[in-house]
């Protein structure tokens, strides 16, 4: 079984890191402050609490609360305007150390690629190493559904981007970094997992984790020796 010193050790010899974002790059939930953006900020927080608790699939909870206020991409592109992200401190430093190493970094989340895309640019991930999900528009930008097709729209999605990164890239050791069991959930196939507790401390992330932190300066400090 690996401890806390094999997780380490893994981290600091990565081939890819794969980072949630909601609550872990950035401070936020994306989907809960689009929805506060939108007006409807309890309502969805509301949804999302019944979702966890009747055992809903990810994506039913998903279609359920983008149809509870269907955001326009107008709506959509003028929240990215007015609401900057708010990164986790720390967080853009330990990414510029795993890419000094030579260590590819990724962005895995269940939130949306037009929200996550002004993020990867603060903290340098390039574009094509973001995997989320898309929200679909018709012609006159209203809100038509969200892109199906994409891992992260369903559960378990993170756990086939690593796979799906590690048949692509030939990388044999994945890490993955995240507050919630979606990410813990991707390992294996990741070689291992780091649970991040600096935004929201989940006790069943904390359980799963070998090696749980609550600051990146933790994760800096392996990096720098």
């Amino acid at each position: 079984m690996a401890d806390q010193a094999d997780v380490r050790r893994t981290w600091q010899t990565a081939d890819a890191v794969c980072f949630d974002v909601d609550s872990t790059v950035i401070t936020e939930e994306g989907l809960d402050e689009l929805a506060n953006y939108c007006g409807v900020g309890d309502r969805v927080a509301q949804l999302t609490k019944e979702a966890m608790g009747n055992g809903m699939s990810f994506r039913e909870a998903l279609t359920l609360r983008l149809e509870l206020f269907k955001p326009s991409l107008q709506t959509v592109q003028k929240f990215v305007q007015d609401h900057p992200p708010k990164l986790t401190p720390g967080v853009k430093e330990v990414i510029s150390l795993l890419q000094k190493r030579g260590t590819a970094v990724y962005l895995v989340s269940g939130g949306f690629f037009r929200i996550i895309e002004p993020i990867a640019q603060l903290v340098g991930v390039p574009t094509e190493n973001i995997f989320a999900n898309k929200l679909l528009f018709n012609d006159q930008g209203e809100y038509v559904t969200f892109d199906t097709d994409q891992p992260t729209s369903a559960s378990g999605g993170k756990a086939k981007v690593v796979q799906l990164l590690k048949d692509t890239h030939g990388y044999k050791r994945v890490v993955v970094v995240g507050d919630g069991l979606t990410d813990a959930e991707a390992c294996p196939p990741a070689e291992a997992f780091i649970g991040f507790g600096g935004n929201v401390l989940r006790k069943s992330v904390q359980e799963k984790a070998k090696w749980f932190v609550t600051s990146f300066t933790e994760l800096a400090e392996p990096l720098q020796s």
